[in-house]
C-alpha cells in the first residue's frame, strides 16, 4: 500500500477513536443543591429577613451537572432528612447536646416537594417561604433537605451536593455581630482590675424591633446561656431600651441607651452603602448567678456597640445577604 496514502488512514482510526471516547465520556447529569458549607460545622448559613406576620421566600438552587445540557424535563423531589442532622451533631458535638444543632419546626416553613427543572435547562429555583413570627434564637435551628432518589434522575454521588442543611439566621435592621471593643465589663469590687473586652458580641433576632445578645463574656458555649438573654429593643426617635425575662439576673440599668446611624458609600464599589449602627451610652449590671454555686457575682458594663451593615443598593432588601 501506497505509504501517503496509508497514514491518513491511520490517523483518520485514531481521531474516530477519540471522538467515541470523548462521547463516552460526558458527565452524568447528576441533580444537586446549591448550598456549599459557609462554616467548620459542616452547615450552610442563609439569612432571612424577618417579618412577623408576611412570609419570607429563600430560593435553594437545584443543579443538573454535567458537561452536556440537560434534555430532559425533570421533575425532582425534595424531602426533609432528619437522619443526616442527627449524624452531623453526633459526629461534631458528640454527647454535648446543648450544642446540637436542632430541626426547624414545620410551623416555621413551607417547600414545595416536587420541582421542575425544564429541558434545555440546568438549574431551577425552588421557594422556601419562612414565617419566623416568635422564633427563639437560643437554639442553633436548621433546615435539613434532601434530594430523593427517582427513575427520571440520579442524584449527585457526594453527600455535600445531594444534601443542605440549611442554618437559618434571620435578621431585621438592628441584629448582626458588633464591634465590642468599646464595651467593658468589670467585677463588682475590681474596678480597677482589667476589664472583660470581647472583640465580637453576636446579637440575634427577637422581633422587628429587637434583638437579644448575651450577657457579659456568655456566648453559645454556656449551656445556659438563654438564661442570660439581654434584649434591646430600638424605638423610631433613636432610643434603646434594655430588659431582660429573668430576675436571677439581677438586672438593672443605670443610663438611658441611645443609637445613631450613618451611612457612607464606597469609594471604590459606587453600588455599595456602609451603613454603621452605633449604641451610645450603655450601662447597666447584672448577676451571673449559676458560675459559682450559691454565690452571685455581680458585673457592671458600660460603653457602646458598633455594627457595620454593608447594603447592596441595586438589590432589593429582602433580597440582602446580610451577614452576621
Amino acid at each position: 500500500m501506497n505509504t501517503k496514502l496509508l497514514i491518513p488512514i491511520i490517523l483518520l482510526i485514531i481521531f474516530s477513536s477519540c471522538n467515541d471516547e470523548w462521547t463516552d465520556e460526558q458527565f452524568e447529569n447528576y441533580i444537586s443543591f446549591k448550598a456549599p458549607i459557609t462554616n467548620s460545622e459542616g452547615v450552610t448559613d442563609i439569612y432571612i429577613r424577618y417579618k412577623a406576620e408576611e412570609k419570607t421566600t429563600y430560593q435553594l438552587p437545584l443543579i443538573v451537572s454535567g458537561s452536556k445540557t440537560n434534555t430532559q424535563n425533570k421533575t425532582v423531589h425534595v424531602a426533609l432528612d432528619p437522619d443526616t442532622l442527627e449524624t452531623l451533631n453526633y459526629e461534631r458535638f458528640q454527647t454535648r447536646e446543648d450544642f446540637y444543632y436542632r430541626e426547624l419546626k414545620s410551623k416555621y416553613y413551607s417547600f414545595p416537594s416536587e420541582v421542575e427543572i425544564k429541558a434545555g435547562e440546568n438549574t431551577s429555583l425552588m421557594n422556601i417561604d419562612f414565617t419566623l413570627k416568635d422564633i427563639d434564637m437560643a437554639e442553633k435551628w436548621v433546615l435539613p433537605l434532601t434530594i430523593q432518589d427517582a427513575p427520571s434522575y440520579t442524584p449527585n454521588p457526594r453527600k455535600n451536593y445531594r444534601k443542605a442543611l440549611l442554618r437559618i439566621n434571620p435578621f431585621n435592621d438592628y441584629s448582626g455581630t458588633y464591634s465590642g471593643t468599646a464595651l467593658k465589663t468589670v467585677m463588682e469590687g475590681y474596678e480597677n482590675e482589667t476589664p472583660i473586652v470581647k472583640s465580637e458580641i453576636k446579637s440575634y433576632v427577637v422581633d422587628e424591633n429587637t434583638i437579644f445578645f448575651y450577657a457579659g463574656n456568655i456566648d453559645e458555649d454556656r449551656q445556659d446561656r438563654r438564661s442570660y438573654k439581654i434584649f434591646a429593643t430600638f424605638d423610631r426617635n433613636g432610643g434603646v431600651t434594655f430588659d431582660v425575662d429573668n430576675p436571677d439576673m439581677n438586672f438593672q440599668v443605670n443610663k438611658t441607651a441611645s443609637y445613631t446611624i450613618t451611612e457612607q458609600m464606597d469609594e471604590i464599589r459606587p453600588y455599595l452603602l456602609h451603613r454603621y449602627l452605633t449604641i451610645n451610652n450603655i450601662d447597666y449590671t447584672f448577676s451571673d448567678y449559676t458560675m459559682v454555686p450559691n454565690v452571685d457575682i455581680n458585673y457592671k458594663v458600660s460603653g457602646s456597640l458598633i455594627l457595620e451593615r454593608q447594603l447592596n443598593t441595586q438589590i432589593p432588601d429582602e433580597d440582602q445577604q446580610i451577614e452576621w
